[in-house]
């Protein structure tokens, strides 16, 4: 690829987890320089290996800073002499706490810690990845289409995780409106990450796309849900970040259609068929249980086109296989 020089330096939090990575690989081959935060320095030959391993250009014009989304420390160094922020670091569990606010504090927090540093640093705009989790949970689904006007009501919830990003998202526009100066904010709203793993820090949609293939699945959960590749999360980072249609929005980042786990493992069947002797017999999901969402806005406001979600799930089965 071309050597492109720009002059604008970009943050990304969360240097090790799977979207931050991919963030982190577009921006230096676009010619970025790019800062990244880590909890501890300690993994930061990992990351260079993993992006160097993925064929990343410019690894010169990546630095670290050690910085936690739960503590003050470091947070104006961190985003000092940037344009933009990707805010991307957020608590994903694999099991949902038992209490709430250990997801919600850190969530919440976090994102006002990173939005106050961006803020008095002169930031331009901050993109947040919140989750479709803030969209769509509160609404019957039944005849329904979510997009990015609908808002998940944390009342209406008890998934921790659910109520962390709604609540992390609202708190985000709020200190905008009340408190941001100049500064710009776009939120993007993935759904289901699946896509070729970098790294041990795969999504855990991909961890079920592993169980499925090792047999440790046995039964179809009753939901559906949108599934969006990896590598066209970062695309759309990448162009709210710089659109100027794309302040003050929010981008549902998803596929068309959905998918149940049932379909996931009929599509690895067909199309991996090296995997079948392990997969369980799932059950097919009664129709009803579909949800439908739309990714039309993103498409017509940055012209987004995302990969389908039958090529997002089988890039994730081969990278698990590699």
């Amino acid at each position: 690829m071309e050597s492109i020089t720009k002059e604008e330096t970009v943050l990304v939090t969360g240097g090790t987890g799977f979207i931050g990575l991919y963030c982190i690989k577009e921006l230096l081959n676009n010619g970025y320089t790019v800062k990244t935060t880590l909890r501890s320095l300690s993994r930061k030959d990992e990351v260079n290996n993993l992006l160097a391993e993925a064929g990343t250009s410019s690894l010169e014009k990546l630095s670290f800073v050690t910085a936690d989304l739960t503590k003050d420390d470091n947070w104006d160094e961190a985003v000092k002499d940037c344009t933009y922020v990707l805010h991307v670091a957020s608590p994903f569990p694999a099991s949902d706490p038992e209490d709430a606010n250990e997801l919600i504090i850190p969530a919440r927090d976090g994102a006002l810690r990173v939005l106050k540093a961006a803020r008095d640093a002169g930031v331009k705009r901050v993109v947040l990845t919140s989750s479709y989790a803030a969209i769509g949970y509160s609404k019957d689904p039944k005849d329904h289409v979510f997009t990015e006007i609908d808002w998940t009501d944390p009342e209406l919830t008890d998934n921790a995780y659910v109520k962390s990003k709604a609540i992390a998202e609202k708190a985000a526009w709020d200190f905008i409106d009340s408190e941001g100066a100049e500064m710009e904010l776009t939120v993007i709203n993935p759904v289901g990450v699946f896509g070729p793993a970098l790294g041990k820090d795969f999504s855990t949609s991909i961890g079920m796309v592993k169980a499925i293939i090792e047999g440790h699945l046995t039964e179809t959960p009753g939901f559906t849900f949108g599934i969006v590749d990896v590598r066209d999360v970062a695309d759309i980072h990448l162009m709210a970040m710089t659109s100027p249609k794309a302040n003050g929005e929010r981008f549902l980042a998803t596929s068309t259609g959905v998918m149940s786990l049932y379909d996931i493992a009929e599509l690895i069947k067909k199309e991996r068929p090296e995997h079948v002797h392990h997969i369980a017999s799932l059950q097919p999901l009664d129709p009803s249980f579909t949800v439908v969402m739309s990714n039309q806005k993103a498409q017509d406001v940055l012209g987004w086109k995302p990969r389908t979600k039958e090529e997002a799930i089988l890039a994730s089965v081969d990278s698990l296989k590699e």
